[in-house]
């Protein structure tokens, strides 16, 4: 096992060089090695690039995978939960009432908004009947879009449309260093998440089974909340929506390694890194010299991810 995390590993910083390298501005190790132009792209905007993707992938991948967790149910994540939306709600009431309060400032109302949300998806679940596993993801994309709804309506209201899409596209293109370090806190709150993945293991199985091991079921759950409210305010605040890296990643591993997250949980952080880095990569190539978001190339790959795990479901029960 750690030989093949070692290799996970060597792809990921193989990819990594890769995005260093793709862009307009053409990079090679002579060019760089003079100084100048090369090195000054690669310090400021290159690498704070590849290194926002990376931890925005890997937070979002744990993210995802809590998020399952929490409502045992495999097609949940942020983005199908109404996380995001009510993150993306916390961005407009910060841009209505302070738009001049600091990005750690706007990351806190983003996450109040976005545990706000969670908890209300997790408080739905815990009321209604679920005749089957798709009513979850179902009821998170019901309720984030009223939240959308809401914010969508208010933004133009106030003439704020533009200015909520520019935020909120996904968008990695204007990363540059001095704008992405907020992003390191996802990385933190990771290896927090790490450190817990037994008890979130064990709130997996319900909370009658966790009381008979001794453990607070509540805490765990607000726990699982804090930190994937957290880590989706940071990457909406810095690039906005990066959808369903949640949902492909710990699918992908709970095929291959079942749900022991202090076995899958690196594992999980590295793919979702990997996952992002190559849809930027792929992003830029396609029309190049322009750029496609990695938001709209999430959201393609992802919804096509969803359908299969909905038809291979459905195969399953015929």
């Amino acid at each position: 096992m750690p030989l093949k995390i070692a290799l996970a590993f060597v792809l990921i910083c193989l990819l990594a060089v890769a995005s260093l390298m793709t862009g307009v501005s053409q990079l090679s190790l002579s060019s760089l090695w003079e100084g100048g132009t090369a090195a000054l792209v690669l310090a400021e905007v290159r690498l704070p690039r590849t290194l926002a993707l990376m931890l925005a992938g890997a937070g979002l991948a744990v993210s995802g995978t809590i998020m399952q967790m929490l409502a045992r149910n495999r097609y949940v994540e942020p983005s199908t939960a109404g996380t995001v939306e009510s993150a993306k709600l916390g961005m407009l009431f910060v841009l209505l009432l302070a738009p001049d309060l600091p990005v750690y400032g706007r990351m806190l109302v983003a996450s109040a908004f976005a545990l706000a949300g969670t908890a209300l998806f997790l408080l739905i679940l815990s009321r209604i009947p679920l005749r089957t596993a798709l009513m979850v993801p179902l009821v998170g994309i019901m309720l984030g879009g009223v939240i959308d709804a809401v914010t969508s309506f208010f933004a133009y209201r106030y003439d704020l449309m533009q200015s909520l899409g520019a935020w909120t596209s996904g968008d990695f293109s204007a990363v540059l260093r001095g704008r992405y370090e907020l992003l390191w806190v996802a990385l933190a709150l990771t290896l927090v998440a790490y450190r817990a993945a037994d008890r979130f293991t064990v709130s997996g199985m319900g909370e009658a089974f966790a009381a008979n091991l001794g453990l607070d079921y509540r805490k765990i759950v607000a726990l699982g909340l804090v930190i994937v409210s957290l880590v989706t305010a940071c990457v909406v605040v810095t690039v906005g929506n990066v959808p369903f890296v949640g949902l492909i990643v710990p699918n992908i591993l709970a095929l291959a390694m079942g749900d022991n997250l202090r076995r899958s949980l690196p594992w999980t952080a590295l793919l979702g890194a990997g996952l992002v880095l190559a849809c930027d990569i792929v992003g830029r190539l396609l029309i190049a010299p322009f750029e496609i978001p990695v938001g709209t190339i999430l959201g393609v790959a992802g919804s096509v991810f969803f359908l299969y795990l909905v038809l291979r479901r459905n195969a399953r029960v015929a």
